[in-house]
């Protein structure tokens, strides 16, 4: 294996795709407490700025509205932590523009490594999961686990990235906190374009927005097919059997009642169906009357013929009223989330090769109230407070396809019988914190508070925890930002069932250990601290070094036939790194640089046992172990350049591999090789006497790496998963 890349090492590509703060709100800005890096994307002259504002942010035509969207800002402290924040002009540099997934944004931030579609998508700071999304302030209840990207990236104005030690305002989900500021309101008009590649790859899209007295609006709407939706279990450039087609939504209306009250609606849905990628060759395992026999390996069915899917679905709305009245400010929403996760199998392949065939439906049905307040009792202090409460009911019905086995596990009919297995919960979420921001001096800033949360569904637990947040700026350049805090998560309620093991007895679809223990909450001391430093006017950079110490250390694979995850509980764990970040502007280019170096493991399973073999099991008993998703190393990096009407961009992404395990080794101790993909875009605006007219070029894996995310060995894998190969994409849109 080649040696690793280090700063030192690789090219150093400074740019200003991204802001960094260490630390930074905007009290803390006003007080001149800690530092903030901001990079301003403004091009030098009119016909600069002309080439990259053809998605420009949608200015916000009412002064209340300007003053009101502040006042929900300063609800939310980020004292003591790191945030990156993500504009639209660094999602206009990545290859596919505002076309560009979800995940895939979030992919050029520090600490963030990449999984396959099936695991995860992303990993923030060596966690499974575990990332918060929030859409203006409020957080969005928890979908079923799936392909699909409900977020739309074309909605976005502006994406704060919060990781480290949070303030008590942030619980449940707490490796990173994704805030997505989205785009409401300013001069009537819209914009449609269409996006269209390799792998038959269409995406059109629409965005209305507008606004008509004190009424805002902003509306979007994209359809995407091609036949790469999952990632290709071989190393081929096209899959066999893996089309997509994907429907997203998204809308959010404002009111303003006076200078110092909203209200607001916003509503969004998300449709996928995808067809799961064959992987052909495969000999039978199981012997099907008429159909296949196992022992003399011939079966009527291929592996490359079989025809599994999935299909998935997410929908919800929030109704806020946020006001501001002097010193006090506060917002109030309801929410209601539904999601749909459903499997169909090959009703015939995958008992013949899989020896189950499970009909799998999933749904989560959530409900909930939030609520933040914030009051500035003086130039000193400002205390927040707030609760959240959720009600959620998760429903899972199987129809699942098996043969009868012996008491050894051996199949002893080729005619399969149907268990039905059905379950839901009730589950409940209730949280409430307070803390004060403290100004103790013009350098220095302390955000002390506690925070309470409650869960009952599986498992009923609880916590207290404490948290503590200081900044100090050592100079008009230089920031340090340290913080403590105890964290308490509990598993997805939508995925934690471990009921029915016993339904299964004497079948194929029995687990090799009886036992199952509820999943439980995990509970983390977690240590962080920081520097951010800036050069000059152009250049800055940021360090970050974190710690945590993990009780139930909780981890999610993908267990069986159908792509659904699955969490368990490592009886204790950690996880330790060091994030480096650099960021360069100028009039005409810039770019990003981030290195990110972890390492996490738990020891003794204690949850979920029925989903592991018993060799694993007794090993992870008395050993730490890695975790699946760790990545030793992940760089990240991209330049833009402006000329005239025009924008050429460049960005990479390096991993050192994740884990798997080698055959006859012990479990999650080998690394996959490392890999390195670069992309390359060209955009032009022509103006017309229509409107502006925008056009992007775009190559995807400029080299045509093969590469594998995934081997199918390790805790919790599935099948292998490759990364996409290189792809051509076109696309034009005009404003109006």
């Amino acid at each position: 294996m080649q040696r690793t890349p280090t700063l030192r090492t690789l090219p150093l590509i400074l740019a200003g795709l991204f802001a960094v703060s260490a630390g930074a709100s905007a009290a803390d800005n006003a007080a001149n407490t800690t530092a903030t890096a901001v990079a301003n994307t403004a091009a030098p002259d009119d016909a600069s700025a002309a080439a990259i504002d053809a998605n420009a942010p949608i200015q916000q035509v009412e002064v209340s509205g300007a003053h009101l969207k502040s006042a929900r800002t300063e609800l939310s402290p980020k004292v003591g932590t790191t945030v990156y924040t993500i504009d639209k002009h660094m999602v206009e540099t990545l290859g596919q523009g505002d076309d560009t997934p979800f995940n895939e944004v979030l992919l050029r931030l520090p600490g963030v490594s990449q999984d396959s579609k099936a695991s995860g998508s992303i990993h923030v700071r060596d966690d499974h999961g575990n990332v918060q999304y929030r859409i203006n302030g409020v957080q969005l209840p928890e979908s079923i686990t799936g392909f699909g990207q409900s977020i739309d990236t074309r909605l976005v104005d502006q994406i704060d990235f919060i990781t480290g030690a949070l303030p008590a305002q942030f619980g449940l989900r707490t490796s990173g906190i994704v805030d997505v500021q989205t785009k409401e309101g300013g001069k009537s008009g819209g914009r449609v374009g269409v996006l269209v590649g390799g792998h038959d790859y269409v995406e059109p899209s629409a965005e209305l927005f507008g606004h008509n007295g004190a009424f805002n609006y902003y509306l979007s709407a994209s359809h995407l097919s091609n036949n790469l939706g999952i990632e290709n279990p071989l190393p081929t450039s096209s899959a066999i059997h893996d089309q997509t087609s994907q429907n997203k939504t998204f809308g959010t209306l404002s009111y303003y009642v006076d200078d110092n009250t909203r209200l607001g609606l916003m509503f969004g849905s998300y449709q996928g169906h995808f067809g799961i990628p064959d992987n052909p060759g495969q000999a039978p395992g199981f012997s099907l009357a008429g159909v296949s026999d196992a022992a003399a390996g011939t079966s009527a069915v291929a592996s490359s013929q079989l025809n599994e899917q999935q299909q998935e679905t997410n929908r919800f709305f929030v109704l806020s009223l946020q006001k501001s009245v002097g010193d006090l400010n506060f917002q109030v929403s309801a929410f209601h989330q539904y999601s749909e996760l459903h499997y169909l199998p090959d009703a015939l392949g995958d008992l013949i090769y899989n020896g189950v065939a499970s009909n799998t439906l999933r749904s989560n049905r959530s409900n909930g109230v939030q609520f933040d307040v914030g009051y500035k009792l003086n130039e000193q202090h400002t205390v927040r407070a707030g609760l959240a409460y959720t009600r959620q009911t998760s429903s899972s019905d199987n129809s699942v396809g098996v043969f009868a086995t012996d008491a050894a596990g051996n199949q002893i009919s080729a005619t399969p019988t149907t268990i039905v297995d059905k379950s839901s919960k009730v589950g409940r979420l209730a949280s409430v914190y307070v803390q004060d921001e403290w100004h103790i001096s013009a350098p220095l800033t302390l955000n002390y508070g506690l925070r309470f949360d409650k869960v009952s569904a599986y498992v009923d637990e609880q916590q207290v925890s404490p948290r503590l947040n200081l900044a100090y700026k050592l100079d008009a350049d230089t920031a340090l930002h340290a913080g403590y805090s105890r964290y308490f998560t509990p598993p997805p309620q939508e995925l934690a069932s471990q009921a029915s093991i016993n339904l299964y007895a004497n079948t194929t679809n029995a687990p090799q250990v009886g036992t199952s223990d509820n999943v439980k909450s995990e509970r983390t001391h977690y240590f962080d601290a920081g520097l951010g430093h800036t050069f000059n006017s152009h250049w800055s950079t940021t360090a970050d070094i974190y710690y945590k110490r993990i009780s139930n250390l909780l981890d999610e694979g993908q267990f069986g036939q159908a792509l659904i995850l699955s969490p368990f509980n490592y009886e204790k764990g950690y996880a330790k790194g060091l994030e480096l970040a650099a960021i360069y502007n100028d009039s005409h280019w810039g770019g990003f640089l981030n290195l990110t170096t972890q390492k996490a493991q738990g020891e003794n399973i204690i949850s979920g046992q029925s989903l592991f073999a018993p060799d694993e099991l007794a090993y992870i008993k008395n050993h730490y172990t890695f975790v699946d998703h760790d990545q030793t190393y992940t760089v990240s990096g991209g330049a833009h350049y402006h000329f005239g009407e025009s924008q050429i961009s460049s960005d990479f992404l390096y991993g050192s591999g994740l884990r798997n395990t080698p055959d006859g080794a012990a479990p999650n101790s080998g690394t996959l090789a490392h890999y390195t993909t670069v992309n390359l875009s060209l955009t032009h605006t022509w103006k017309t006497q229509f409107g502006k007219v925008d056009g992007r070029l775009a190559m995807m894996n400029i080299f045509d790496k093969s590469y594998l995310l995934r081997d199918g060995s390790g805790v919790g894998v599935g099948a292998p998963q490759y990364g996409p190969r290189r792809t051509m994409y076109a696309g034009l849109s005009t404003s109006f």
